[in-house]
């Protein structure tokens, strides 16, 4: 299928860009930055074609359904939103060395659902608890979240690196933004995140209402997904009520974003509505 094509070359584009603003942080290129950001870009731009086609090839196939319903499609988005939430966040910060601790995120996403020999990127008719409206709106907002607050668990690794090290004006360290920046950097990530994973996990009981007549069932994905709100929502407590900053917050970010990983990929050992291994 020419989407599968064009997504998996995204993944080689996402891998170089990458690539670039590792070298470009190490050896201080700005030309490199520069080439790195429009590596970036034309990544976004490929994974953006790669998913429309996708919905394409699913209506000529007869199927007619947004690629967000199987685990390979969820990747190919994920990554989407990781790159597309960083380039905002390089171009308002004016700072490519985030780059070097985002884009490998999507690289590493993209290289998953793309070469994994245990996903299949076939399209397939959707089972019928998925035909729903609430699937679009319930799948975006989740991942919009886990897309930022993936980047945030970059920021926070370079607040730790940086944190650890005094203030230096050479160097690698030195090249990252100030901890004052990155810790707000990642407050705000984790704000953005948790608005929309509260949407997602309220648009999805909805769905879970129409489909299966309950809101909430305590499904594995669904206990999960609810443990990572409340971690998150800790996080933003204990820095607008208890003035935490810094090293807390980075830790509590990292734990975090552990548990976004579970929710994503462990539960889909378990058994459950949720698995992926079933809906695809």
């Amino acid at each position: 299928m020419t989407s599968s094509l064009l997504l998996s070359a995204t993944t080689f584009i996402y891998g170089l860009a990458g690539f670039i603003y590792i070298f470009a942080w190490v050896f201080r290129k700005a030309s490199f930055g520069s080439a790195a950001t429009w590596t970036s870009v034309i990544g976004l731009a490929a994974n953006t074609g790669g998913i429309g086609l996708r919905w394409v090839e699913s209506y000529q196939m007869g199927f007619g359904h947004a690629p967000l319903s199987n685990l390979y499609e969820s990747l190919v988005f994920f990554a989407w939103t990781i790159i597309g939430i960083y380039l905002y966040v390089e171009r308002r910060y004016g700072n490519r060395v985030i780059g070097a601790f985002s884009a490998p995120l999507a690289f590493l996403t993209m290289a998953y659902a793309s070469l994994s020999p245990n996903i299949s990127d076939r399209i397939q008719p959707l089972i019928p608890a998925l035909k729903s409206n609430w699937l679009i709106a319930h799948v975006i907002t989740c991942f919009i979240g886990y897309g930022a607050f993936a980047v945030a668990f970059g920021v926070s690794i370079m607040y730790i690196i940086k944190a650890g090290r005094p203030e230096q004006e050479g160097g690698l360290i030195g090249r990252f933004p100030s901890t004052s920046v990155l810790d707000e950097l990642t407050h705000q990530l984790v704000m953005f995140g948790f608005l929309f994973l509260s949407v997602g996990i309220i648009t999805g009981a909805v769905w879970a209402n129409s489909a299966w007549g309950r809101y909430w069932g305590w499904d594995p994905k669904e206990t999960w997904s609810l443990i990572t709100w409340f971690i998150y929502a800790a996080l933003l407590h204990a820095r607008m009520m208890r003035g935490w900053r810094g090293r807390r917050i980075a830790y509590l970010t990292l734990l975090g974003f552990a548990a976004v990983l579970f929710t994503y990929f462990g539960v889909n050992l378990l058994p459950g509505l949720h698995s992926y291994q079933s809906m695809s």
